[in-house]
């Protein structure tokens, strides 16, 4: 039997395509430089974190994304992107297989960085409807922290009635993945899906599909 009671999903990277990858391509098309974008999105304390900690909300991110790109020869403007970027970026249906099937054979959360909107709770986070699918969802613009701060990951664990060593943590990128690691998580990294569902069934003990 499995010690672990608990699967935390993370949003964009595992249950939808990147944003980390889109929003690269995104830049690339648009003529924003790479030392450019790194500094819209990387820094703790850059725009697009600050963002998605709802320390600033969307015209305050677009007015300092309209700063950082002053000079560039681009048509983007922060208000361009923000409506790009809500278009969402496609689900991965093997993944969202995978969650329904484990409803009510262990505890599902989510935990996930993202950012306000005025959208119903449901559309908030890459269009999938992920409060039908999990028993919390944890999301940084409203908890006001971000992965990879170890904050977000007790607040997960606590609303799911559990410690940190009873959960699987499945994320596409390796910073967030070493801080639920610090806190006990078994963690295992979203790279090609096939791979990651083997390695949950493994650590579950439960049969998953594969679509």
């Amino acid at each position: 039997m499995s010690r672990f009671r608990a699967a935390i999903f993370d949003i964009g990277g595992v249950l939808t395509h990147s944003p980390v990858t889109r929003i690269k391509e995104f830049c690339r098309e648009h003529g924003i430089p790479d030392e450019v974008r790194v500094a819209i999105f990387a820094p703790e304390d850059g725009p697009w974190s600050r963002f998605e900690r709802s320390e600033i909300p969307p015209e305050g991110f677009a007015e300092l994304f309209d700063r950082h790109i002053a000079g560039i020869d681009t048509r983007a403007t922060g208000k361009y992107f923000l409506e790009w970027f809500f278009q969402g970026f496609g689900e991965r249906p093997e993944m969202v297989a995978v969650v329904r099937h484990l409803r009510g054979r262990v505890k599902l959360g989510s935990i996930t960085n993202n950012v306000a909107r005025d959208e119903p709770a449901h559309r908030r986070t890459s269009g999938i409807d992920v409060h039908s699918l999990f028993d919390v969802v944890v999301e940084s613009a409203i908890v006001g922290v971000r992965k990879p701060e170890p904050r977000i990951y007790q607040i997960a664990c606590e609303q799911l009635g559990i410690e940190p060593p009873e959960a699987v943590f499945l994320d596409d990128l390796g910073a967030n993945l070493k801080g639920a690691k610090a806190l006990g998580m078994h963690t295992i990294k979203v790279d090609e899906t096939t791979r990651a569902i083997d390695e949950l069934e493994e650590a579950l003990g439960i049969p998953l599909p594969r679509l």
